[in-house]
């Protein structure tokens, strides 16, 4: 029950770190998260583990963070800063690639007892990292994109752009992610995996994605509060 309770833990801590984030340093938050997010998640996607009766990898509460800073950056701050979030990601991402790569070519010293361990875990991370690359820029991408369809198909059909929030964030990361874990899945753990397990982690991943897209909702909503009120504070302070 332990992994269970963490995992839920994870997505309490990150889902409101996000949104304290927002609230506290706007959208330079937000992409200082999508940032440092994309790098742990492709650490902590190597660890797998059982919970929820499923067998997973861990690394999808913080892609999924990434997902809703995306969607807090298109609902408040407009597509353009949600694309900068996207390609600050894949820039963290292969800036990261490059560095932690560096570090396996150093000589340790004698005294050294920390380079075998590190090594275990660096070496086996390009290809999660290059896979988590595409697939990010694709997936994030094509969120923002869908997001913005989902947004003027509402406001469009019922003359109204505030409403239906809930739909364009659903609908927009629910599809996406079904990208995002199909290839992933594929392109991280294709011949690593025998089928059943890829099956199992593709699944095991959506059914989290499902989860935490609809426990995002609420913190999209509050981040729109937390932006609606900061713009009428301006307003009222420039007209004074």
């Amino acid at each position: 029950m332990i992994n269970e309770l963490l995992l839920i833990g994870s997505v309490i801590f990150i889902f409101g770190a996000v949104v304290a984030s927002y609230k506290f340093f706007g959208k330079t938050g937000l992409f200082c998260i999508s940032a440092i997010a994309t790098v742990l998640a492709n650490i902590e996607v190597a660890i797998l583990i059982n919970a929820f009766g499923m067998e997973q990898t861990l690394g999808n509460v913080l892609f999924a963070s990434t997902f809703l800073v995306t969607d807090i950056l298109s609902e408040c701050e407009g597509k353009k800063e949600a694309n900068k979030a996207v390609w600050l990601g894949v820039f963290s991402t292969l800036f990261f690639l490059f560095l932690s790569q560096s570090w396996l070519v150093y000589v340790p010293s004698e005294n050294d007892f920390i380079f075998g361990s590190i090594k275990t875990v660096f070496s086996n991370t390009p290809r999660m990292i290059i896979s988590s690359l595409v697939v990010y820029a694709i997936s994030q991408l094509f969120d923002v994109w869908l997001y913005h369809k989902w947004w003027a198909f509402t406001e469009k059909k019922f003359s109204d752009k505030r409403r239906f929030l809930w739909l364009r964030n659903n609908g927009s990361t629910l599809i996406s992610q079904i990208v995002n874990t199909l290839l992933f899945t594929l392109f991280a753990f294709w011949g690593v995996y025998d089928a059943k397990t890829l099956i199992s982690i593709f699944l095991s991943s959506y059914v989290i994605f499902i989860a935490t897209s609809l426990l995002d909702t609420p913190a999209v909503y509050i981040a729109r509060r937390i932006h609606d009120k900061k713009t009428s504070q301006i307003n009222i302070d420039t007209n004074k």
